[in-house]
């Protein structure tokens, strides 16, 4: 009997399920979804299967059923949301209880009549790579303690990374590190940005190491004050920032389908996708070793 074994190259290239990830983004940003407005149907549908994953995968949490509930007005449509959740996981760490959170939203802007805004890339895909990255340390205990958390109502201001950090289930200052996914499946150029150094310098030979002849190719930038397209405050790691806790913010710039309709799983790109969820887990690991407590 002849017995073939892997290269040693390649079982270590794969850390994460390629088919789970492209599952995921698939149902997330499915019809049945409904744009995954707050507090619709297909909103509920997404919260489940997070919960439904992060029970699968045994990971604890400090609320029940994974849910940190919270309520927040809408300004623009004149509305009181009323028990929004984010969903929260969590794994202790075998060396400090200092913590990496590791973050995307699931939202999106729902519906419009007959149009559905299915968000695949707004940000079914970073939802895919939160639930890759805590399945990973499910398996691979991290030296950090991580909160792996996928977030309510970004696209209606921040409301769910304001809630975690306004009610966070540990004293704030355990945070040493937020990761924030948000836009990471598709770019014409084979770019993501890692935003954030400009203000955490410190982070930055870490990521420059890992993410060296990779695919995706990372790019620096989008975070300097004054500049037009400064993406500081553009998603939830604003919120850790204006705590001072250092972030990191990986994502593509806008493409044609931001926010529109046409922003669907067919137009995703999978090799980018996966390699983006691959070398964003990388830097998350490398992090978790080297980062300097003090």
């Amino acid at each position: 009997m002849l017995i073939f074994l892997a290269a040693p190259s390649a079982v270590l290239a794969q850390k994460i399920d390629q088919n789970k990830l492209l599952k995921d983004i698939e149902y997330l940003s499915s019809d049945e979804l409904g744009g995954r407005k707050p507090l619709s149907e297909g909103n509920l549908k997404a919260r489940k299967y997070i919960q439904d994953r992060f029970k699968a995968l045994g990971i604890k949490s400090q609320y029940q059923d994974y849910t940190q509930y919270f309520d927040f007005n809408n300004s623009r449509e004149g509305k009181l949301y009323e028990k929004a959740a984010n969903i929260v996981g969590f794994i202790g760490g075998k060396e400090t209880d200092k913590l990496i959170v590791v973050m995307a939203h699931y939202d999106h802007i729902g519906r419009d009549g007959e149009k559905i805004f299915n968000g695949a890339d707004d940000n079914a895909s970073g939802t895919g790579g939160v639930l890759a990255i805590a399945e990973y340390f499910s398996k691979n205990r991290p030296n950090h303690s991580m909160l792996f958390v996928a977030l309510d109502a970004e696209e209606m201001g921040h409301q769910g990374a304001k809630a975690l950090v306004n009610d966070f289930p540990f004293p704030i200052d355990q945070a040493v590190l937020n990761i924030n996914m948000d836009m990471i499946s598709r770019n014409i150029d084979g770019e993501i940005y890692a935003v954030g150094t400009y203000h955490y310098p410190q982070l930055k030979p870490t990521i420059e190491k890992v993410a060296e002849g990779r695919f995706p190719k990372l790019l620096f930038g989008h975070d300097v004050p004054g500049e037009k397209a400064d993406w500081t405050y553009a998603s939830d790691h604003s919120q850790f920032h204006r705590k001072g806790i250092p972030f990191i913010y990986f994502g593509v710039e806008d493409h044609d389908d931001y926010h529109k309709e046409t922003d669907t799983f067919d137009r995703i790109q999978p090799e980018f996708y996966i390699g983006a969820v691959e070398l964003i887990l990388d830097i998350v690991i490398a992090f978790d070793r080297d980062l300097n407590n003090d």
